[in-house]
């Protein structure tokens, strides 16, 4: 009964947040031709309820694709049509065909903010209090509770979600199947994960990690006997979930075609903040750029995914969610700077095992999305839930006490230095030192970015020097998580229970 009612409190706190968030300013609010993402998921119910599926993702007098045209998997379609229906039994004129476009108004604006904290209820936050229950570290109520309480706190999903405008399925079907796994059960995380990746392709960030695992788990089990039984089974199980999803659409060729069209014809990353030093364009072609970019993103992979082949653990397969996930974010040809949420969410369920850095993490990727924040008109929100976030994480982790290099999981590394060993009896208290540093230069920042006027010659100075230190930080972070993969012998015994 005691858990129960610690959890229940930290729901219903989650909640408040969420909730008071969603009472301020939405994406593209008020700001004609286009609007922004809260439009967009509106417009999505519309086209969704009032045209035939065969029509969805093609361009017609009914479906201008160049408004807002539908680029997300079939998943998101469903959840869309979903949605309309129940807007048309309180306001038709909400998804009226070709009259509803802009539409907004303070009914329409409630139900569209309580259709993402459905979302939520229903899918993420259950996902995040089971995690939290499974874990031995957590294995009293009152750590898992509070350890819940920390990643539902999280400010860059709150304030995405919740007040820039978008749904939280896809991460949290993502969730679930990290879930699944931890309890070794293969073939429903594969479904979970098969799920996620038809509501947002975004989540290819994460596919690598999870096809490295579950492959490795199955050359350990023999691929002449039971591994290649459980091989057979999850391969199976992806086949049946996507033609499950795709099944309307299925109906001809070029209806496949022109879904996969949309989803990729498509920034905190590496090649925008290269750009403001050397315009890149300009010396290598777009073509030139895309091979570069994939190269380098499949060379930072590799050697995580060997590892996790190899070697494959529990630990090591979130950790390696973050690493790949961080690779894809920093290195990919095209970016939004909303993606760095594909990285923060598997960071928060390693919260637990190195609680400063996570949390240094988590900051700092909120920081990335100011420029978007700022033009949302969620300062305040920003500014508060960051604060609480860092509260809650200094007041339950004691982050500050854990800094060592064994605290930071970076034991065996430093041992592996030999003669360099004795540079790391102060390393907790350089790390203490470049965090106060980090902390402080984002805050001037965030208010420079808030209250000053740019000079009229630099007008992009704050966004662009936003951009540019998150991506420093984000290069030393993806360092970091790859030293602690790589080096991390306790996937070495863990992985000997899997065979």
């Amino acid at each position: 009964m005691e858990k129960w009612s610690l959890m229940t409190i930290t729901v219903l706190l989650a909640l408040t947040v969420r909730w008071t968030v969603s009472l301020g300013s939405y994406s593209g609010a008020g700001k004609p031709p286009m609007y922004g993402d809260y439009e967009a998921q509106r417009h999505w119910q519309e086209v969704t309820y009032n045209l035939p599926i065969r029509q969805w993702y093609f361009n017609t007098s009914d479906n201008d694709l160049l408004y807002w045209g539908l680029d997300y998997p079939p998943l998101t379609a469903y959840h869309s049509f979903l949605c309309a229906y129940i807007a048309k039994l309180i306001n038709p004129d909400w998804i009226a065909l070709h009259t509803s476009r802009g539409y907004e108004s303070q009914p329409h604006k409630l139900f569209m903010r309580t259709t993402v904290f459905v979302a939520d209820l229903l899918v993420y936050i259950p996902a995040v209090i089971l995690y939290c229950f499974s874990l031995k570290e957590t294995s009293t109520k009152k750590k898992a509770s509070i350890y819940a309480l920390c990643i539902l706190l999280y400010p860059g999903l709150i304030l995405i979600d919740h007040g820039h405008f978008q749904y939280p399925l896809s991460l949290g079907f993502a969730l679930w199947g990290v879930l699944c796994l931890s309890y070794d059960w293969d073939l429903l995380g594969s479904v979970a994960f098969c799920l996620a990746l038809n509501y947002k392709q975004m989540e290819l960030y994460h596919s690598l990690p999870f096809f490295c695992y579950l492959l490795g788990k199955c050359f350990k089990k023999g691929l002449k006997g039971k591994g290649l039984i459980l091989l057979t089974k999850i391969a199976g199980t992806v086949v049946v979930s996507f033609a499950v999803c795709w099944l309307p659409f299925c109906t001809d060729m070029a209806q496949i075609m022109q879904v996969l069209r949309r989803l990729f014809d498509k920034v905190a990353n590496i090649w925008c903040s290269l750009s403001v030093l050397i315009k890149i364009k300009n010396i290598v072609s777009p073509q030139t750029q895309l091979k570069l970019s994939f190269a380098v993103t499949f060379l930072s992979l590799l050697p995580t995914c060997i590892k996790l082949t190899v070697q494959p653990s529990l630990r090591g397969f979130k950790f390696a969610l973050v690493s790949c996930a961080l690779s894809f974010f920093l290195f990919s040809f095209q970016v939004h700077e909303k993606s760095i949420l594909l990285v923060s969410v598997p960071v928060c369920l390693i919260l637990n095992e190195i609680p400063f850095m996570a949390t240094w993490f988590l900051l700092v990727s909120t920081f990335s999305m100011l420029p978007l924040l700022l033009k949302d008109g969620l300062l305040l929100p920003y500014a508060v839930t960051m604060l609480a976030f860092l509260s809650v994480c200094v007041a339950s982790f004691s982050i500050f006490e854990k800094t060592s290099a064994e605290d930071l999981q970076l034991k065996p590394f430093s041992l592996s230095l030999k003669g360099y060993v004795s540079w790391f009896k102060s390393f907790p208290k350089i790390v203490r030192s470049l965090f106060l540093l980090s902390i402080t230069l984002m805050g001037v920042l965030s208010l420079a970015s808030a209250a000053v006027p740019p000079p009229q010659r630099l007008p992009d100075l704050f966004p662009v020097s936003v951009s540019v230190i998150s991506c420093l930080h984000f290069l030393l972070f993806l360092v970091y998580f790859n030293v602690v993969i790589l080096w991390d012998s306790k996937n070495s015994r863990s992985q000997k229970k899997i065979s």
